[in-house]
């Protein structure tokens, strides 16, 4: 417990007083910790040359922070146990480099606001861990550094991440307690974070403090979700040994993070940390969590089966199976691809099966397209409209296509896509956006009209599955496109990422898994 919440609690202020919180009065007692919220969220690809502005993260301030979390609503257990300050969080769509400008003001302000209600005992630092800046390595260990210095040692701080995050030496440190989701797709972000909120909040309420050990092993892997999906084995296994080394006695938590495998910088690569009291079972289960980790490396394979995306076409277009999906990997919106690659819409488009309205039906999810959606907007729905579409930002595979079609549905005000067109074009019909989109959900096709489940082929910008699009695929395949984050890691030229590193290095000698006793915070 840290001393200015000790002090409190042994003088029993009772008192509750008013304070400003994000242009809101909150009403503050003496006897409850005080706990700071913050983060910053993104997958940002080096490979892509996009690059992600402050725009891009959707931030919430001040009291709108509560409304990412469920589990800290009004009238929520854990909103009752503590005085909260939330300051910032931003999500952004997985994209490009972020510039540093963008990063710069985000960060500063998120400082700015911390400074405002200082001390606090604990503070809940939401992150992706996969976040890459123009001119900084390591972003979230220098985000948390910063913080450190406005908190100050004695704040116990609670590191929440994406198992496709990485954790360096210095994020480690800094972070008290630490963990990160257990499942991929992610149906367990939620409770993840919600276990960080608890662990920080029970580490606080005992009076127990920071874990009094963190081992961290760096593990030589790079690979990418979709050969690390937990819903099948070796991924599936792995991860289901975390839960009962979570649970033993002397164990705060445990975790294995994957890393993230499109991004070139020596952080970039599997690691397992475990928190706990007891330095032996801490010790070994990071042991035993890394060895099980590098022993499984050569089972990891993909998710669904791959192919061209000739041949998955041509599978899909043989099939008597609705709806067919299709995954365009290499472009992937929601894994940091620019999301604006026209490659798979064009040789869509060259396909002779689909140039007469009565060809196998097909929606594509999507292309932005500001140009055709001004366009279309102008027409109105029922119209004709030809304008580019795509390759603003990625243009390395293909150009801009010149989409010609009707007009099949308008919307407005989708929080991501700003506005939506349907184009049809022969038996495709084409989603155009404003601003890129990723497709999760079955509301998004039906919000604009669309049927997917009574589609014949449905093409997502995505890699595996998300459950929703996974529940509803009568059959699938993941294409093998090209983009900024193509799935071929081999094929990217990696330079900076610390060798040697499995898969690139298929006979590397086996590493030194032994487990590294990382700093207390105040230690450091």
């Amino acid at each position: 417990m840290t001393n200015h919440f000790y002090s409190r609690v042994l003088v029993g202020f009772l008192l509750c007083t008013a304070i400003s919180c994000g242009g809101k009065e909150t009403q503050v007692s003496e006897e409850l910790p005080r706990v700071a919220i913050a983060g910053l969220a993104i997958e940002s690809s080096t490979f892509s040359p996009a690059v992600t502005e402050e725009e891009a993260f959707l931030a919430r301030r001040g009291e709108e922070v509560f409304s990412y979390y469920p589990f800290l609503q009004e009238d929520s257990v854990n909103r009752s146990r503590a005085n909260w300050f939330p300051t910032l969080r931003g999500h952004a769509i997985p994209g490009g480099i972020v510039s540093r400008e963008a990063y710069e003001s985000l960060v500063g302000e998120t400082l700015a606001r911390l400074k405002e209600n200082l001390p606090y005992d604990g503070l809940f630092f939401d992150i992706h861990g996969a976040m890459s800046v123009v001119g900084l390595d390591d972003p979230e260990g220098d985000f948390i550094e910063r913080v450190r210095a406005v908190v100050g040692n004695e704040t116990i701080i609670s590191t929440s991440m994406d198992l496709h995050g990485n954790v360096s030496w210095r994020l480690a440190a800094h972070s008290d307690l630490i963990t990160c989701y257990r499942m991929a797709p992610h149906e367990d972000a939620l409770e993840s974070k919600k276990r960080a909120v608890d662990n920080l909040l029970e580490r606080l309420e005992s009076g127990k403090g920071k874990p009094a050990y963190k081992a961290w092993i760096p593990v030589p892997i790079l690979l990418p979700g979709e050969k690390t999906s937990t819903r099948v084995d070796p991924g599936k296994s792995l991860y289901a040994a975390v839960y009962p080394a979570a649970e033993q006695k002397g164990v705060v938590d445990a975790a294995i993070w994957v890393g993230y495998a499109w991004a070139d910088e020596p952080r970039n690569h599997a690691v397992v940390m475990v928190t706990g009291d007891d330095q032996a079972k801490v010790t070994q289960t990071a042991e035993e969590l890394a060895q099980s980790f590098w022993e499984k490396r050569n089972e990891f394979e993909f998710i669904a089966p791959t192919a061209t995306l000739k041949e998955s076409l041509d599978m899909a277009i043989g099939s008597d199976k609705k709806p067919f999906m299709i995954s365009d990997m290499g472009d992937n919106p929601t894994a940091g691809g620019a999301g604006d690659v026209t490659w798979t819409l064009r040789e869509i488009l060259a396909r002779p099966e689909f140039k007469d309205a009565d060809g196998p039906s097909l929606i594509y999810a999507s292309i932005p397209g500001p140009e055709l959606v001004e366009a279309a907007v102008a027409a109105g729905v029922g119209e004709q409209v030809s304008a580019n579409v795509g390759a603003a930002v990625d243009d390395r595979f293909s150009p801009p296509v010149l989409l010609s079609g009707t007009v099949k549905a308008i919307a407005h005000g989708d929080r991501n896509a700003e506005t939506e067109v349907v184009v049809a074009v022969g038996s495709v019909q084409v989603i155009v956006t404003k601003k890129r989109k990723p497709y999760h959900r079955e509301s998004d096709f039906t919000n604009l009209g669309l049927n997917p489940r009574e589609t014949d082929i449905v093409v997502v910008k995505i890699g595996y599955l998300v459950p929703e699009l996974y529940d509803m695929r009568a059959d699938w395949v993941m294409a093998l496109t090209p983009g900024g984050v193509d799935q071929d890691l081999e094929r990217l030229e990696f330079k900076r990422i610390n060798r040697p590193m499995f898969p690139f290095d298929k006979d590397m000698e086996t590493p030194d898994l032994s487990a590294r006793l990382v700093p207390l915070s105040h230690e450091y």
